[in-house]
């Protein structure tokens, strides 16, 4: 097979877009504070900017949430397209054995367009029953769960319909989504084997767990604003693109992008557009009236917020034509993007006394859902290293830059799509008394936060903040005794 060829590069005036346009997102993402940690801009097949709010980088896979599903409804595409399966099939086709009365009847007239729609007929999402039980059978619990509506008739956004998908794929051609995506999908777009997260019984998740870069991403819109066409190959059908891409199901919300009708694991959206979506806003939006694909990774729980940053300040600045070239401008934009940083606070310079007292000691910590028994603190001049004692007796050590973000990794952060967590730290005093280490997670939205005030005598408030909870800030803090 021939190697993919990379993404051709350009200046924005080149295909018809103004580098201030451009600009102005950026600004706008930043200062509304929806945590951008990538942009990616294709115009005419074309990157036209690129960029990562170090310590993100283009390299690394970021978790891709719900933009998993969009990848799950294309393995169901492609099957189609090799006459595996048909969406017009009833769901309970691909998983015969399952057939009581009891699941016959409940799920009647479901067919996998459903599934695919979101318009089960279910009333709650299945998706929560699952994760409930991770050892139970997880097409048996979707299959019971009860259908309160006429399938097609009902928009519910159900992730454990997504799962299903995953599993009818898997049924009907002997492999794992991701494994049966290799030579179909991942390697002609030039995307390495990925990682995707499976269920216990070894059946991908379909709606979450693919891990991705940025441009993997954007590939994978293009490739539907090609309507399924990639250097010369039909990859995905042409009508697989066009029922795929239109709206299925009536969904009601009040942000205009969330309202505009669902399709085939995707959104539609204002302009004409559609995109695929995850939550903490990772988004690919796909503008085929502008030959526009935009694709964003974020750390931000106003998911709503992201796509009109920028339809208000990208789309303005896009044009049929070129422009003149710019080469101030573009010079100004690339400089604009290859600066990109999360931010952090201003820490003061020198440490004050309380850094010395405290260097080596034992901070002993009550019982907590971290599961950090105690810690301790180590200075110089170029880091400070929190290292931590779990229940066990563990112990583990985080570096955290003072000018620069260190790479590490950690344990102490449970999550249900991390075991062992790679962080970039960076910390500093914010004043007298308070120490802050900041652990950015470079494989999802996520930051942890830990802040330190010694301002008792023989106490540390140790407070340590998730900036995204599952929609709601989750942060812990526990009276600690210095020893």
């Amino acid at each position: 097979m021939p190697h993919p060829q990379p993404l051709p590069r350009s200046t924005p005036e080149a295909q018809g877009i103004d580098s201030g346009a451009i600009s102005a997102l950026v600004d706008a993402l930043e200062q509304r504070g929806l945590g951008p940690h990538s942009l990616m801009i294709l115009r005419h097949g074309t990157v036209v900017a690129e960029g990562w709010w170090a310590p993100y980088e283009a390299a690394r896979p970021h978790i891709m949430f719900s933009v998993s599903k969009s990848f799950t409804a294309t393995a169901v595409g492609i099957a189609q397209d090799e006459g595996r399966l048909s969406v017009d099939e009833p769901v309970l086709s691909f998983f015969p054995s399952y057939a009581t009365s009891q699941v016959r009847a409940n799920v009647a007239g479901l067919k996998l367009r459903h599934v695919l729609a979101m318009a089960t007929g279910h009333a709650v999402d299945t998706m929560t029953i699952m994760r409930a039980l991770p050892d139970e059978d997880w097409v048996k619990l979707f299959l019971e769960v009860p259908v309160e509506y006429p399938p097609g008739t009902h928009f519910l956004y159900n992730s454990g319909a997504s799962f299903v998908l995953a599993a009818a794929v898997t049924a009907r051609t002997g492999q794992p989504v991701v494994d049966y995506l290799g030579p179909r999908l991942f390697e002609p777009l030039g995307i390495a084997p990925p990682a995707w997260e499976t269920n216990r019984r070894g059946i991908n998740l379909g709606a979450s767990g693919l891990r991705l870069r940025t441009e993997d991403m954007a590939r994978l819109g293009q490739l539907y604003l090609q309507r399924g066409r990639w250097e010369g190959r039909q990859l995905l059908s042409e009508a697989w693109v066009e029922e795929a891409t239109r709206s299925h199901v009536a969904n009601f919300s009040d942000a205009p992008d969330w309202k505009a009708g669902y399709g085939f694991q995707l959104w539609r959206s204002q302009h004409d557009s559609y995109r695929f979506d995850g939550a903490y806003g990772q988004f690919v939006l796909v503008l085929p009236h502008q030959d526009l694909v935009v694709a964003i990774t974020s750390g931000t729980q106003r998911n709503q917020d992201v796509p009109p940053a920028v339809w208000e300040h990208l789309l303005p600045g896009v044009h049929h034509t070129a422009l003149p070239a710019d080469p101030a401008a573009s010079a100004a934009l690339a400089e604009r993007l290859a600066g990109l940083a999360v931010p952090v606070p201003a820490f003061r310079s020198p440490d004050p006394a309380a850094a010395a007292e405290v260097a080596g000691r034992q901070v002993t910590l009550p019982f907590n859902r971290l599961g950090v028994r105690s810690l301790a603190l180590d200075f110089d001049d170029k880091a400070i290293t929190l290292r931590t004692v779990g229940p066990d007796g563990d112990e583990e050590a985080v570096v955290a830059g003072r000018t620069g973000w260190v790479a590490g990794s950690t344990r102490r952060w449970p999550h249900e799509e991390m075991n062992e967590a790679a962080v970039a730290a960076r910390g500093g005093w914010l004043d007298e008394h308070t120490l802050e280490l900041d652990w950015q997670c470079v494989d999802t939205p996520f930051r942890r936060t830990w802040r330190l005030r010694f301002d008792r005598p023989g106490h540390v408030e140790v407070t340590v903040g998730l900036d995204l909870g599952f929609w709601e800030p989750d942060t812990v803090v526990l009276d600690g005794t210095l020893g």
